[in-house]
């Protein structure tokens, strides 16, 4: 068998070379014509829990799915508060969403004190835009491994934005973004056409149905890993005005734990399901964490004892443990 000749050993070297630079490197072009970093951190974003925004003529809301890092975690918000009239939901890394979050942040502060006016939503969402860009075209950084679904009012009405780490920015009427994302946006594209004259209540129920679209077959919407966000006029119907200044001005506000109690009983009631919702599968996981024994066998004192301590624990109590910042959420 003839062995390579220099020369042509020399040229596969440098090719091998040359594709470990443009798979590393941010800055270098793929024979495809893509940025592999790029690529990678758009698929940060589709490992995140799945976000929804859906908007109206009055209103933009974002719902989203919050994971729990393990069982003795507690569950990862995904909804920031920005600006009175401006907030995102996350899906990536939540580090770099804190990062992001708190350019948002000092923008909008910037606008206020210099202007003595709240920014306009499509110039937050370009600013994000603009800095995720550069990180795409300078040596010795790296794109944001986070995507956004930004929601905002201004003088034009409501808006709903996504922002993606490639250093783009659309506007929508309706999007996902995150895990299993496209069977959500299947939902949208078929009820899209009801969405502009839709109330409140409505949009909440939509976008409540977009979400549980996401979910494996074993899992069902609760108040543990739901989270809602409004902004727009408040709706007595649903909201509690006379205690939330918020709502009455039509603010940014978030709606978590039990607050979305409420909301899910009255999605499924829409949909002719009971409204206490399937019946809970934390029981099994309760028993084993509490050191339930398998069938035939007697459990220890110890056992019995921790698993004494769950029942009596209160309800909602948080299972404890930080938020792990690195985690895709």
């Amino acid at each position: 068998m003839l062995s390579p000749s220099p020369s042509l050993s020399l040229l596969l070297s440098n090719l091998n070379e040359f594709r470990n630079s443009y798979d590393s490197d941010n800055t270098t072009f793929s024979p495809q014509g893509k940025l592999f970093q790029v690529e990678y951190a758009l698929e940060a974003v589709k490992q995140g829990s799945a976000a929804i925004g859906v908007r109206s003529a009055t209103h933009a809301v974002l719902l989203t799915l919050k994971r729990s890092t393990g069982e003795l975690a507690t569950y990862q918000k995904k909804l920031i508060r920005i600006d009175d009239h401006v907030g995102v939901a996350i899906a990536g890394l939540t580090s770099d969403a804190r990062v992001l979050s708190n350019f948002m942040r000092q923008q909008a502060m910037r606008d206020r004190m210099t202007f003595g006016r709240a920014i306009p939503v499509g110039r937050i969402v370009q600013s994000i835009a603009d800095r995720a860009q550069t990180n795409t075209q300078e040596y010795g950084r790296r794109p944001y491994g986070v995507g956004f679904l930004v929601i905002g009012q201004d003088e034009t009405g409501p808006h709903l934005y996504e922002f993606s780490p490639a250093g783009t920015a659309f506007e929508y009427y309706a999007h996902s973004i995150g895990a299993r994302s496209q069977s959500a946006k299947t939902y949208l594209e078929q009820n899209f056409e009801s969405f502009e004259s839709a109330s409140l209540a409505e949009l909440i129920n939509h976008g409540l149905s977009a979400l549980n679209d996401t979910l494996q077959q074993d899992k069902s919407l609760s108040v543990a890993n739901t989270s809602v966000a409004i902004i727009g006029p408040a709706d007595p119907a649903i909201e509690d005005i006379q205690h939330s200044a918020a709502a009455r001005r039509g603010y940014f506000r978030v709606w978590e734990n039990e607050g979305v109690d409420g909301l899910l009983r009255a999605w499924r009631r829409s949909r002719g399901e009971p409204e206490d919702g399937p019946q809970e599968e934390a029981a099994p996981d309760t028993a084993a964490a509490a050191g339930e024994t398998t069938e035939g066998q007697q459990p220890s004192a110890e056992q019995a004892q921790t698993a004494e301590g769950s029942e009596n624990a209160p309800p909602g109590a948080p299972a404890g443990g930080e938020d792990i910042d690195m985690e895709q959420h």
